[in-house]
């Protein structure tokens, strides 16, 4: 039984490591971006990066098995560069948490970053800043605390992920079978003992998430 909670501990937090950490560099560009530029399409970059947070998981599960299939738009790129076929791997279950967590790392971060106080950022552009390095040393220190609300609520997204993992990775046992496949699977097959266990430490890993992100929001201060 020890074996079936650590391999899919371990998957999981595998997972959802690598994909909050895709998610933290990639979110707070577009974060900035959409906090701070104004440009045309500016919100219909907001819906779209938004939309996976209010499409059912099956959906967006969907859409990536049509991307990433050996005949998909990027699945066939990737398959003739490399004979790889990246669906039903652990790989592909990164490609659905980074899509399904990317909407609640951006929310969170550009609000965090619209909080901040522009008189600092015109200061430093009076003394010769450039924007990077305005947004480097001043805009995103200042926000700092609801980068890091993002990226634990991305980090506990990544972790539950079921629908969008289940379409593109399978539930392939000693491959692919997250926290949350494993659940289904011994629900599934009445070892309740099992679900049992991975259900309390799903809770107790949510839970920390929740006390964590908490904290930071209460004590966001710019």
């Amino acid at each position: 039984m020890l074996e079936q909670i650590l391999f899919p501990l371990t998957i999981t937090l595998k997972i959802a490591s690598l994909s909050t950490l895709v998610v933290a560099l990639i979110g707070v560009v577009i974060s900035y971006v959409l906090a701070r530029r104004d440009f045309r399409g500016k919100w219909l970059a907001d819906v779209l990066v938004t939309l996976p947070l209010v499409l059912p998981p099956t959906v967006t599960g969907y859409i990536l098995v049509i991307l990433l299939g050996r005949n998909g738009t990027l699945g066939n790129i990737i398959y003739n560069l490399t004979g790889w076929s990246i669906l039903f791997t652990w790989e592909a279950a990164v490609i659905a948490a980074f899509v399904v967590s990317l909407p609640l790392m951006v929310k969170t971060t550009a609000a965090a970053i619209e909080s901040v106080d522009r008189d600092f950022e015109y200061a430093a552009f009076t003394l010769g800043r450039r924007e990077l390095e305005t947004a480097l040393f001043i805009t995103l220190p200042l926000a700092k605390k609801g980068i890091l609300a993002g990226i634990v609520l991305s980090f506990a997204r990544a972790v539950g992920e079921f629908g969008a993992t289940l379409m593109v990775a399978g539930n392939i046992p000693g491959r692919t079978n997250t926290m949350s496949l494993s659940i289904y699977s011994a629900f599934q097959t009445g070892n309740n003992e099992l679900a049992n266990m991975l259900v309390l430490i799903l809770i107790i890993m949510s839970l920390l998430s929740m006390a964590i992100t908490a904290k930071l929001v209460n004590t966001w201060k710019v």
